[in-house]
C-alpha cells in the first residue's frame, strides 16, 4: 500500500485514553466500514481539479475573494446563500450546502461567515459531506469547535482546515481556498505549513525570491484546536512529488511543534533520502501567561515553552532559522545539497547545517517577564470570584496557603485529542513527570466515582478509594462551569483529609473563553467580572482600536508596530538576538490602516521608554504603498519626534519604500530585516 491511501491509514488518531459512556452529540453517516477522521487527510490536496464553493458567498469578504480568486485560476462553482436562489458574478447561488453538493459536486468549500456563525456553517458542510471545508474566521468559540470536534471524529468524509486561518492554497494549481496575498505565490516545489498567516506569507515571499516557489501552503491557523495540524501537512508533504523541500512555522502555545518534531525524527530514521525541512518557533521573548495575540497563542501548565519546541525540532532535524527571511536561500542551499546525494543512504544535509551561517543557533538574552496584571484576551477571574463559583456547586472551600500536601487539578483543552482534558498532578506547576493528562469525551455528561477517568485522577494523586466519591463531586462541578459558563481552563489546588474523609478547594484559578463574548455576546455576566482599571492602561486604550498591545518589562527602549500576531512575535524575537531591547509587542491585526497606524503610534510613544520605532509590516492584501501613506500621515498628525525604522514587505514593497524614502521626515525604510534591525538598535542606543 502506497502514497496517499497508505498515508491516511497511518495518519489515524490515537483516540483519547479514556472515555465515559455517553450519549453522542451527533453522529453523522459515512459509507466507509469505519469512521476515522483521519482517512479524510488526502482531501488535503487540492489542485487545479478543486472544484470550490463558498458559505457566505455574497458578502463583501467573499465577493472580493472570489473575484480575485476566479481571475487567478481557481475553479468556483458557486455559492450558498441560505434560502436563496440566484446569480451572483456570474455564478449560482444556492439555498442551502446540500443543494450545491446535489448540483454543483464541490471538492472544497470556503466559509466566510462571521465567528459567532461560523460553527453552524461547518456542520452544514459536515452534514453534506463535502470533503473539505476552509474556515477563516476568527473569534469563533471555543466551546463551539470542541463540539464540532466530536462531530468530525465520528465520520471519515469532512475535513477540517482552521479556524482562524488564511486557508490552504495550491500555487502549482492556482487554487486559492483563504484570502492569502496572491502576488507574493508562485509555483514550485517547497511546502509550507504554519500557524502564523503574515509569517508563512513572509516564508511565501521568501521562496519566491530564491526562486524555488510553493507547491502546497497549509495553514493550521491561530486557534487552540485546529483542524489541520503540523503533523497531518507533514505527511501530506511527505508523499507529495510536487513537494521536495517542507517548511514548518510555528509558535508559543500547545504540543503540535513537539508532534511534530517526533514525526521529523521519525521520517528522518524510516527514510533512505529525506526530503529537507527547514523551521521557526515564534514567541520565544513571549511573557509566560500572555496570550500573543492569536487565541492559541498561550502556554498552558505542563505545556513545552518556545525553546523546547525549538530544540526538539534542532534535534529531530531541521534546520533552524530566526527570522522567515532567510527560508529561501536556506532551502536553496539544501536542496542542492539534496541533489547531489541523490541515492545516497546519507542525511541529505546534516553535515551542511553548519555551513549556513545565517541561521546558527543563537542563545536569546533572558528578559524580565514578571506581570503583575492579566490580558483580557483570556479572561482570569480574582480567586474570590471563582470559588465563589464553586461554592455555588456546593463544594466544601478552605482557603488558605499553599502546603506541600496540595493536590493541583486542571480542566483545559488537549490541543492533540482535540477535546477537553483533565491533568492531575502533585506539582503546582503541573510539570509532565508528576502529572497524569486524561483527554475525555466533550459530549461526557456525568463523572461518577467509578469511572476511568476519576479512577485513573485519584491513582496519579495517591487518593484512597474512600476519596472517589468526594473526588467525582469536585470533577463533576469543574465539568459543570466550564461548559456552563464557556470556560478554556479551571485549576483548583485541594486538600484531602484522611481523617474526615473531606476534599476541600484551597485555591483555584479560572479563565474563560473571551471570543464566546467578543463574536456572540455569551456569557456578559462573566465578562462583567472584570476591572478595566487594574488593567495595564496602554493594553486597555489599545483594544478598543482592535490593537493587541503587551507592554514588556524590563528596559525595553524599541517600540515594534507589527500586523499580524505571529510576525510580531517573530520581531521581537529576532531584535532580541540581535542585541535589542524590546518596550512592547504590538500588532495591528491583519490589516493596517492609516487610523490604526496612528493610534498605535499614540500607544508606543506614550513609553517613555521608547527611543526609536521598528515597523514591520508585511503588506498582503493590504498594499504597502497604502501602509506608506498611512505612516507618513500618522507620523505628520502626531508630530513624532521619535525617529522610526520602516521595513516594508510584500505588495507594492518598492512604492512604499520609495514613499518613505521621499517624504522627508525621519523614517528609515528597509526591506532587509537584518538592516532595518541593526538601524534601529543603533538608533535607540543613540548611535
Amino acid at each position: 500500500m502506497t502514497g496517499l491511501c497508505s498515508l491516511a491509514m497511518r495518519a489515524r488518531r490515537t483516540p483519547p485514553l479514556w472515555r465515559t459512556s455517553v450519549k453522542q452529540v451527533k453522529h453523522f453517516s459515512s459509507t466507509s466500514q469505519t469512521r476515522d477522521y483521519a482517512d479524510t487527510l488526502p482531501n488535503l490536496k487540492i489542485g487545479a481539479h478543486t472544484r470550490v464553493l463558498f458559505q457566505g458567498f455574497t458578502g463583501r469578504q467573499a465577493t472580493a475573494n472570489v473575484k480575485e480568486s476566479l481571475a487567478w485560476g481557481t475553479k468556483i462553482v458557486g455559492g450558498v446563500k441560505p434560502g436563496v436562489e440566484g446569480e451572483h458574478l456570474g455564478l449560482p447561488v444556492f439555498p442551502s450546502v446540500k443543494a450545491a453538493q446535489e448540483r454543483a459536486k464541490p471538492d472544497a468549500s470556503a466559509i466566510y461567515v462571521p465567528g459567532n456563525q461560523t460553527a453552524k456553517a461547518i456542520e452544514e458542510a459536515i452534514e453534506a459531506e463535502i470533503p473539505l471545508v476552509v474556515a477563516v474566521a476568527e473569534h469563533v468559540p471555543l466551546h463551539d469547535i470542541l463540539r464540532l470536534h466530536s462531530i468530525l471524529k465520528t465520520q471519515s468524509k469532512t475535513r477540517l482546515v482552521g479556524a482562524n486561518c488564511p486557508g490552504i492554497i495550491s500555487a502549482i494549481g492556482k487554487c486559492r481556498i483563504g484570502f492569502q496575498p496572491l502576488p507574493c505565490f508562485a509555483p514550485g516545489n517547497i511546502g509550507i505549513v504554519a500557524k502564523s498567516g503574515t509569517l508563512s506569507y513572509e516564508t511565501v515571499a521568501s521562496t519566491t525570491r530564491a526562486g524555488l516557489g510553493q507547491s502546497l501552503c497549509i495553514s493550521m491557523g491561530g486557534d487552540p484546536l485546529a483542524g489541520t495540524n503540523f503533523v497531518d501537512a507533514l505527511r501530506i508533504f511527505e508523499n507529495d512529488p510536487d513537494t521536495e523541500g517542507i517548511i514548518l512555522v510555528g509558535e508559543i502555545g500547545g504540543t503540535a511543534e513537539m508532534d511534530a518534531a517526533e514525526w521529523i525524527q521519525d521520517y528522518r530514521r524510516r527514510t533512505t533520502n529525506p526530503k529537507p525541512i527547514m523551521a521557526l518557533v515564534g514567541g520565544r521573548q513571549a511573557p509566560p501567561g500572555r496570550v500573543m495575540g492569536h487565541a492559541g497563542a498561550w502556554t498552558a501548565p505542563g505545556e513545552p515553552g518556545p525553546e523546547e519546541k525549538y530544540k526538539a525540532l534542532e534535534r529531530a532535524g531541521a534546520v533552524m532559522v530566526n527570522h522567515p527571511e532567510k527560508f529561501g536561500e536556506g532551502m536553496k542551499t539544501l536542496l542542492s545539497g539534496r541533489s547531489s546525494t541523490s541515492g545516497s543512504s546519507n542525511t541529505p544535509f546534516r553535515n551542511q547545517k553548519r555551513s549556513l551561517h545565517t541561521m546558527r543557533r543563537t542563545t536569546l538574552p533572558t528578559q524580565d517577564t514578571r506581570f503583575a496584571k492579566t490580558q483580557f484576551r483570556s479572561l482570569y477571574i480574582k480567586q474570590h470570584q471563582a470559588l465563589s463559583m464553586l461554592q455555588e456547586k456546593s463544594l466544601p472551600i478552605n482557603e488558605g496557603a499553599q502546603s506541600v500536601s496540595d493536590l493541583f487539578l486542571s480542566l483545559t483543552i488537549d490541543r492533540t485529542a482535540l477535546s477537553p482534558t483533565l491533568i492531575a498532578s502533585t506539582s503546582a506547576g503541573f510539570e509532565p513527570t508528576a502529572s497524569a493528562r486524561l483527554p475525555f469525551a466533550y459530549n461526557t455528561e456525568n463523572f461518577s466515582a467509578s469511572s476511568p477517568v476519576i479512577e485513573s485522577v485519584a491513582r496519579q494523586l495517591q487518593l484512597p478509594d474512600a476519596a472517589h466519591e468526594k473526588l467525582a463531586e469536585l470533577v463533576q462541578a469543574l465539568w459543570q462551569i466550564y461548559k456552563e459558563k464557556e470556560a478554556f481552563t479551571l485549576e483548583v489546588r485541594a486538600s484531602y483529609a484522611s481523617e474526615s474523609g473531606a476534599l476541600e478547594v484551597r485555591g483555584a484559578k479560572f479563565g474563560f473563553d473571551d471570543a464566546a463574548f467578543r463574536s456572540s455576546g455569551r456569557q456578559e455576566e462573566v465578562h462583567r467580572l472584570r476591572n478595566k482599571e487594574e488593567e495595564v492602561p496602554e493594553e486597555v486604550e489599545a483594544e478598543k482600536d482592535g490593537i493587541v498591545y503587551v507592554k514588556l518589562d524590563g528596559r525595553g527602549t524599541i517600540g515594534t508596530l507589527v500586523n499580524g500576531a505571529g510576525l510580531a512575535m517573530n520581531t521581537v524575537d529576532a531584535l532580541s538576538i540581535h542585541g535589542g531591547h524590546c518596550a512592547n509587542f504590538l500588532d495591528t491585526g491583519g490589516k493596517a490602516t492609516s487610523e490604526t497606524v496612528k493610534s498605535s503610534f499614540r500607544i508606543i510613544t506614550s513609553d517613555p521608554r521608547v527611543k526609536a520605532i521598528f515597523v514591520n509590516i508585511f503588506g498582503g492584501l493590504t498594499r504597502c504603498d497604502m501602509i506608506a501613506e498611512g505612516i507618513i500621515l500618522a507620523f505628520r498628525d502626531l508630530e513624532l519626534k521619535v525617529p522610526v525604522v520602516v521595513r516594508l514587505r510584500g505588495t507594492n514593497e518598492e512604492e512604499g519604500q520609495k514613499m518613505i524614502a521621499e517624504s522627508g521626515l525621519p523614517l528609515h525604510a528597509f526591506d532587509s530585516f537584518e538592516d532595518a534591525a541593526r538601524k534601529v538598535i543603533a538608533l535607540a542606543d543613540g548611535e
